[in-house]
């Protein structure tokens, strides 16, 4: 019974550690994305007319 829990806890610490893996790269990409794209903005802002 005791071992069935470690096994358990195991993969569930590991899931947590690739779930947070792969939630940190998302952000960073997003990050950079969005960095990107404001740049963009920023600089044909001298092309906008109203």
């Amino acid at each position: 019974m005791e071992e069935r829990t470690y096994k358990l806890m195991g993969r569930s610490g590991a899931m947590n550690m690739a779930f947070g893996i792969c939630f940190i790269v998302a952000g960073i990409t997003i990050g950079v994305l969005l960095i990107v794209s404001g740049a963009k903005l920023l600089s044909n802002r001298n092309k906008i007319t109203f």
